[in-house]
C-alpha cells in the first residue's frame, strides 16, 4: 500500500496495512437522533465519505459501519418536551440525516446499525467486562466502567488517570470514583417502560459508549482498520470505547482518523453564540455541491471555516468545474449531462493526484492538480478544431474522474441532472444568448461594430462572458463576488 493515513493515537501518519489484505473495515461514530442535523455532522461524515471513496478508487473493497445512536438522555428528555414517543422522535431525525446526507452526495455505509437492535451484544460485553474485574453494578440496575482497573485508560488522549477529573458523568450514588463512566444506565420512573430493557444486572438502558464497542465487533470483528470521527470525540467517547474493549481482550481499532472542527465567522459553531447553522438551512442559501465542495476543500485534519466569503468561492469554483466540464461534453455531441460515455474507474489519475490523496488525503493539494486540469482542457476548448475529441475527451475524464473522488463529478447521477430545473434553465439560457450571438455575428459581418460591441457589453453586464474561437463563440458564466 501507498497510501498513508494520521493516527490520532500514536500522532503519526504510516502506510495503511490492513487487516486482510485487499479489504479495509470502517467504523464511523454517527448521529445521536436528538435533533436536525447541522454543518458539523455534514463536515464529519463528508470528511470520511472522501476516505471511503478514496480507498475504493484504490481498488480496495470497504466495509463502512456508522452507527445511529437512537436512544440517549437527549432524545429522552426533548422527545417528552415535545410530547412524542421518543423512538418516533429519534425515527424522525434519523430520517432526515440521511435525506440530508443523500441530498449532499454521502455515500451509504456498507450498515447502519441502531444502538437499541444491539442490546443483546451489550450485554454480552458488560457481562465479560464484569467478569474480568473491569466493571462493577451498582445493585439498581447500572453498570459502570472501573477506570483505576485498566492501566491503559488514557492511552488514546494521552492523559494520565491521575490528571483526570471525570469522564463527563454525572456522579452517581453507586459509583465507586467518579472517573468511572456508566456501561449501563438503571431504569427512571419518570422515563417510559419502552426505554429500558432486562439484564442481568437490573432494569435499564445502554450508556453511550457501549454501544460503539458492541457494534463494531459485531459487524468487524475483535480487530479492525480504522475508527473514525469528529475531534471532539476523542473524550470521554473513543478514549472509553477502546478502554472497555481493549479491557475486554479485544485488539479494537489498529488506527483512529477524527476530522478537524468546523467554525462559523472565525468561532466554534454553537445555539449560544447565535452562529449555529443547520444543514437544513445551508443546503436552502447555497448550491448543494457547494456547500459540499467547501467542507470537503481542506484537510480533513484541519478546521474548516463556513462564512460568506467561503461560501462565495465555493460557488465560484463549482460554477467552473460545471462549466467546463459542460462544454466539454457538448463539444464531444452529448447532450445529456448526467449520461456521458466514461468509465471513471478506468481513468488514468495523474500522478500529483495520487500523491497527494496518498499523503493522508491531502485534499488542497489534489485540487490544485485538478484546476490545472480544468485550465488545461479550457486551453483545449478554446483551440477549436486544433483540439481532437481524444484529447479533449481524455482530459474530461481525468477532471471528472478526480472530482468524483470528492464526490463532485459534474456529469455524474448526483450532480449531472442538476436537479433538472437548472439544466432546463441552462438550455433555456444557452437559447436566448445563441440568438444574441447570431445576431452579434451578423453585425460582425456587416461590419457594424457599434452594434457588434452593444451586444457584447450588453451579455457582459448581466453577467456573461464571451470567448471568441475558431469554431465561433462561446460563453460562460462571468465570477461575480
Amino acid at each position: 500500500m501507498t497510501l498513508h493515513l494520521h493516527d490520532t493515537a500514536t500522532r503519526t501518519t504510516a502506510p495503511l496495512t490492513p487487516v486482510r489484505e485487499g479489504a479495509v473495515s470502517l467504523y464511523v461514530c454517527g448521529p445521536t437522533t436528538q435533533g436536525a442535523p447541522h454543518l458539523g455532522h455534514l463536515r464529519t461524515f463528508l470528511a470520511f465519505d472522501v476516505l471511503v471513496r478514496w480507498l475504493e478508487r484504490s481498488g480496495l473493497d470497504v466495509t463502512h459501519i456508522r452507527n445511529v445512536t437512537d436512544i440517549d438522555d437527549k432524545i429522552l428528555v426533548k422527545s417528552a418536551e415535545a410530547g412524542d414517543q421518543w423512538w418516533a422522535w429519534s425515527l424522525r431525525f434519523e430520517r432526515e440525516f440521511q435525506d440530508v446526507l443523500d441530498r449532499i452526495g454521502n455515500r451509504r455505509p456498507s450498515y447502519e446499525p441502531r444502538a437499541t437492535g444491539h442490546v443483546p451484544e451489550m450485554i454480552e460485553l458488560m457481562q465479560r467486562l464484569v467478569e474480568r474485574g473491569h466493571a462493577y453494578a451498582d445493585g439498581n440496575g447500572s453498570v459502570y466502567f472501573d477506570v483505576a482497573s485498566h492501566p491503559d485508560y488514557g492511552a488514546l488522549t494521552r492523559q494520565s488517570l491521575e490528571d483526570m477529573q471525570d469522564a463527563g458523568e454525572e456522579m452517581e450514588p453507586g459509583k465507586r470514583d467518579r472517573r468511572d463512566f456508566a456501561l449501563w444506565k438503571a431504569a427512571r420512573p419518570t422515563e417510559p417502560d419502552t426505554a429500558s430493557w432486562d439484564t442481568p444486572f437490573g432494569r435499564g438502558r445502554p450508556g453511550w459508549h457501549l454501544e460503539c464497542s458492541a457494534m463494531s465487533r459485531k459487524y468487524l470483528g475483535e480487530t479492525f482498520d480504522i475508527h473514525a470521527g469528529g475531534l471532539d470525540l476523542r473524550f470521554p467517547h473513543h478514549e472509553n470505547e477502546q478502554a472497555q474493549s481493549h479491557a475486554a481482550g479485544y485488539g479494537f481499532a489498529r488506527r483512529w482518523m477524527h476530522s478537524g472542527v468546523l467554525t462559523v465567522d472565525g468561532l466554534k459553531m454553537g445555539k449560544s453564540l447565535d452562529n449555529f447553522v443547520t444543514a437544513a438551512r445551508a443546503l436552502a442559501e447555497h448550491p448543494t455541491p457547494a456547500v459540499r465542495l467547501a467542507l470537503v476543500s481542506g484537510h480533513y485534519r484541519a478546521t474548516v471555516e463556513y462564512n460568506a466569503t467561503a461560501m462565495a468561492e465555493a460557488e465560484t469554483v463549482w460554477e467552473r468545474f460545471r462549466a467546463t466540464a459542460v462544454r466539454a461534453a457538448q463539444r464531444l455531441g452529448t447532450h445529456s449531462l448526467a449520461t456521458v460515455d466514461a468509465d471513471l474507474a478506468a481513468v488514468e489519475l495523474p500522478e500529483g493526484f495520487v500523491a497527494a490523496m496518498d499523503d493522508d488525503l491531502t485534499v488542497p493539494e489534489a485540487l490544485a492538480v485538478i484546476h490545472r486540469e480544468q485550465s488545461a482542457l479550457n486551453t483545449l476548448l478554446a483551440a477549436g478544431g486544433a483540439a481532437g475529441p481524444e484529447e479533449i475527451s481524455g482530459s474530461l475524464g481525468r477532471l471528472r474522474a478526480m472530482l468524483d473522488v470528492l464526490g463532485l463529478d459534474p456529469l455524474g447521477v448526483q450532480w449531472g441532472q442538476d436537479d433538472g430545473a437548472a439544466e432546463g434553465a441552462h438550455v433555456a439560457l444557452d437559447a436566448l444568448i445563441a440568438a444574441q450571438l447570431a445576431a452579434r455575428e451578423a453585425a460582425r459581418a456587416q461590419r457594424d461594430w457599434a452594434r457588434a460591441d452593444a451586444l457584447r457589453d450588453a451579455l457582459s453586464d448581466a453577467g456573461i462572458r464571451i470567448e471568441d474561437g475558431a469554431d465561433g463563440a462561446r460563453w460562460t458564466l462571468e465570477n461575480r463576488d
